[in-house]
């Protein structure tokens, strides 16, 4: 591993002791004793791999695209290592194996979780598990910025109106992506606690919202939505991890009149809008705005939860929404809205092309001045091939497992696509902690695809296979 690398996952494992050092006091103040060792583990085992990762001896060498998916890659499999330091520890008998397979889980942003009452946790390890997404959505940002060239160089354009991707400036840039997403996890606390939800409830649900992930800190969302106006407030704000991170600073710091400013929310919140009112006229057949405003952006920012009452009838439509997914720059996954436009767009130009010879098509976002050329339509054409793919490979292994047909496709797709398991897709009683221990194995690998897409797996495995 290079420099680049034990720098970038020591500055990581240094904000795990911060949220380490975090827990320990909250277990002091709110005299929570049980699984206070473990938060100590934790502190010390990330302090020690942060200092040894950050006084690695420095070299000059250019970072390489293959040093940069290594680096990303390895940040996923030790990073939760020490996450799952006091799941292990803590008084509840958890495996190293479920330790980690909690850890990865929240870590990815996805939700699936070995426990099955969560009432009965120590509330210190409730924060902690809201804290592994807290965490591992701020990697996913990093990384996105990181493997940029490989997914997208239309993105890697537009986000030159809020950072400068000059090595000189790498500090300042990464220092205003955290302090981004630090005021938006306080934002929405505030709003949380504005509309009556309860201190502890709304730092959880903060974390969990900002990261796109899918730990709650109870067993049911009902308990904690308990009116129609906080199903509303919990649903719009779940758009926060749909559109993009910069989305809040370009409407706060609006200097140009240029559209383009805005790139592909403008696209997202027409998407978004177009969804709504189908919905609203074609799907609402209870006649409740809420649970259905709450099933829609749930499904589209890939957090994946839902109430009882939510139509389990819809799932495979909401299964969809969760494939395509929200903003490149955003914490949620999926194969991405504006991705998925532009092969259509591309397509369709094709087809014109051979009908109407003649004529100049240009493939051009409408209303926005900005192109995208045959190359990215390639990796996008890609992406997709590689997602059925690992769709089809994934929902074999959980059919060979044990699962049924159904239940395995659905898995599969809640997997890559890092969205927690819930009524609306009718997997709301899954058991986690009683899979085989290879298919444990078999989602935990799956589930760092979804973050890091199989693409990159692909150009090391051809690395190290050509090396010449």
């Amino acid at each position: 591993m290079s420099y680049f690398s034990f720098i970038y996952l020591g500055i990581f494992s240094l904000i795990i002791s911060i949220l380490s050092f975090f827990n320990i006091v909250y277990s002091y103040y709110f005299n929570l004793y049980l699984n206070l060792d473990s938060y100590i583990y934790s502190l010390f085992a990330s302090l020690f791999f942060g200092l040894v990762f950050l006084i690695k001896k420095k070299n000059d060498l250019k970072i390489s695209i293959y040093t940069k998916i290594i680096t990303v890659i390895s940040g996923y499999l030790i990073l939760p290592l020490i996450i799952s330091i006091p799941f292990y520890f803590s008084i509840y008998n958890i495996s190293l194996l479920d330790s980690y397979f909690e850890s990865i889980s929240g870590f990815t942003s996805t939700g699936f979780t070995i426990f099955k009452n969560i009432k009965h946790l120590d509330e210190s390890l409730i924060l902690w598990r809201s804290s592994s997404q807290w965490i591992g959505g701020l990697y996913f940002l990093f990384s996105i910025i990181i493997l940029l060239d490989i997914f997208d160089n239309n993105l890697k354009k537009s986000l030159t109106n809020f950072l400068s991707f000059n090595k000189s400036e790498t500090l300042k840039q990464s220092f205003k992506i955290f302090i981004l997403y630090f005021l938006l996890t306080v934002s929405l606390f505030f709003v949380f606690k504005i509309f009556d939800f309860r201190t502890f409830t709304s730092f959880n649900l903060a974390m969990t919202i900002i990261s796109s992930g899918g730990f709650l800190p109870v067993n049911e969302l009902s308990g904690i939505l308990n009116t129609d106006i906080k199903e509303v407030i919990f649903s719009l704000t779940m758009l926060v991890s749909f559109f993009s991170i910069f989305l809040s600073y370009n409407l706060i710091f609006f200097k140009s009149k240029n559209i383009n400013f805005f790139q592909e929310d403008i696209y997202l919140f027409f998407y978004f809008l177009f969804l709504l009112i189908t919905f609203l006229f074609f799907f609402n057949f209870e006649s409740n705005f809420s649970i259905i405003l709450l099933s829609l952006t749930s499904s589209i920012s890939n957090i994946g939860f839902s109430l009882d009452k939510s139509p389990s009838n819809l799932s495979f439509i909401f299964l969809i929404l969760v494939i395509i997914g929200g903003s490149f720059f955003s914490t949620s996954s999926g194969i991405r809205f504006l991705k998925l436009y532009s092969l259509f767009k591309f397509s369709i130009n094709n087809l014109i092309s051979h009908v109407r010879p003649k004529n100049i098509l240009v493939n051009k976002y409408n209303y926005l001045n900005i192109s995208f050329k045959k190359d990215e339509v390639d990796k996008y054409f890609l992406s997709l091939v590689i997602f059925i793919i690992s769709l089809l490979l994934l929902t074999s292994l959980l059919s060979i497992s044990g699962s049924n047909l159904e239940s395995s496709f659905k898995l599969a797709i809640l997997t890559l696509m890092n969205t927690v398991n819930s009524s609306m897709y009718g997997l709301a009683n899954f058991d986690f902690q009683e899979l085989h221990f290879f298919t444990k194995y078999y989602l935990i690998i799956f589930m760092i695809i979804g973050r890091v897409e199989l693409l990159t797996f692909l150009i090391i495995c051809k690395k190290l296979l050509f090396k010449n």
